[in-house]
């Protein structure tokens, strides 16, 4: 899904979520994962820029700034997936998280899933996208965006919380 803002993912998720509320363990639901979930799960257990080293090229990800770069989303699987198995956590699309952007993202250890800001009018989005150069594919690359912002290159991951 591409074009869609934090607030459209929210909606999904709600839908999503009465939909299928049967399939899923009880104490569970779908959302999107935290800032750093999605980063832990963009690693893979790896402290290189990507999760396959340190440098980029277009057989990596789809991402811009390079000559033959695609100008459009390709189709999930086009690339190769990170150590864990997940695909396109570089490039294709940004993709929404939970949380709202604080300019101060903690680091050191020891920092376990760091949650964001309570509040502000700007939500995170990770993973760089097509239409993004080199850095902003990085593992470590964060974006703000307002909640109701449709970028061409916008799409969201998710994930299964456990509510209680």
């Amino acid at each position: 899904m591409e074009q869609v803002s934090w607030d459209d993912a929210q909606v999904f998720l709600t839908r999503l979520n009465a939909q299928q509320s049967a399939s899923i363990p009880v104490g569970w639901t779908f959302a999107l994962p935290t800032e750093s979930q999605w980063e832990y799960a963009c690693r893979a257990g790896t402290t290189t820029a990507y999760s396959w080293g340190n440098s980029i090229t277009g057989t990596n990800a789809n991402y811009g700034g390079f000559e033959g770069a695609f100008t459009q989303t390709k189709n999930v699987g086009d690339y190769s997936a990170n150590p864990w198995g997940f695909f396109d956590m570089h490039g294709n699309l940004m993709e929404w998280t939970a949380d709202r952007f604080h300019a101060d993202y903690p680091t050191g250890n020891p920092v376990v899933d760091p949650t964001g800001a309570a509040s502000g009018m700007f939500r995170v989005a990770r993973g760089g996208s097509w239409g993004d150069g080199w850095a902003g594919q990085r593992s470590a690359m964060r974006h703000r965006f307002s909640t109701g912002n449709r970028n061409f290159d916008m799409g969201l991951r998710i994930s299964l919380k456990k509510t209680n």
